[in-house]
Order: structure tokens, then sequence, then C-alpha cells
């Protein structure tokens, strides 16, 4: 049976997870503005996002997202008045399995400022989580062999990062908001 992936214009769940099956992060409404078997793009802007301990908040701005089946990252383009901040999650490669986008969240993140300078965050949250949950040797490699491909991507200005990329997937967000 063919998976089938969420149609552009659905309004989907994003679901976040740790390695330990816990959730970590739920965006309760994102739309879909395409979705194949290798990657899914969407948007959302003001959605409530629930945290694993029942807290929750509102985005504060749109955001273009970029969900991939085959890397281990995936990419948040936040819109903002002085230009698109990234947001870079390590992560598993997503599965859609018709409830959800889910994603297992490995911790380690790149901001990716206007000027498309970066910092590499959250390395000692990496670092307590994979001794606690006892991230496999495999999966380690495998992270930090993605971020070398995450910085590549952004020095080449390549898929997300690309100068047109994030304002052509807004303007089509727009056009559904109208």
């Amino acid at each position: 049976m063919t998976t089938k992936y969420p149609r552009e214009g659905e309004i989907i769940q994003i679901q976040s997870y740790k390695h330990n099956g816990s959730i970590h992060r739920i965006w309760k409404e994102t739309l879909v503005l395409k979705g194949t078997s290798n990657y899914i793009i969407a948007a959302n802007d003001r959605t409530v996002v629930t945290e694993s301990d029942g807290r929750t908040w509102i985005t504060r701005e749109p955001a273009i997202c970029f969900f991939h089946a085959k890397h281990w990252f995936n990419i948040i383009g936040m819109i903002r008045e002085d230009g698109v901040y990234y947001y870079c999650n390590l992560s598993s490669p997503f599965v859609w399995d018709q409830e959800a986008l889910k994603y297992i969240d490995y911790d380690l993140d790149i901001k990716v400022f206007p000027s498309m300078t970066y910092n590499l965050l959250d390395e000692d949250e990496y670092e307590r989580h994979r001794q606690e949950m006892n991230y496999p040797a495999v999966i380690d490699r495998i992270l930090k062999n993605n971020v070398q491909k995450l910085v590549s991507w952004i020095q080449q200005r390549k898929g997300p990062f690309a100068p047109d990329f994030i304002d052509m997937w807004y303007e089509k967000f727009l056009s559904y908001r109208s």
C-alpha cells in the first residue's frame, strides 16, 4: 500500500519526540504547501505550541517549515521585520502516519541569521541526553555528519537557504489566507 502524504492546502499537526519516545513538542496547525514522499514544505503563523509539560505558547511570526524524509534535520525559516532567521533542528527524518508529521528531536540546533552567519546550539543538552537515553554510536555519527551537511547547505545557500526559497513559499502561504 502506498503511503499517502498530506495534500497541498491540508492543515496538519507536527509532533516532535525525544529518542526515548516521549513527546517533546506539538504544533497544533500547520498548512501544507507541498507534500511528496521525500519532503514536506509547510507554513504556520501564530499557531499554538504545546510543550511536553503541558505549557502552551503561540508562535510570534510566520514560518516556512522544511522536513525531509532522508536528511537528519529540519529547517524552519522565521520571517521577521529584519529578515529571515532559520532554526535548524538535528532530528530523525520525518514520518507521516495520517495523524501527524512526526520526528525525533536530537537537541542539537543551528540558528542562522539573515547575514547567513550561524551558531551551533545546545551541545551540552545533546551530550546529556545522548548519555541519559543511550543514543547508539551510529545515531551520534549520523547526527554529527548531518551537522556538517547542514553547514554546507547554509554556506552554499542550498535548499531552504536559497535566496528566494522562503519568499516564494511565503507568497504561496499568503494566497491560502486571502
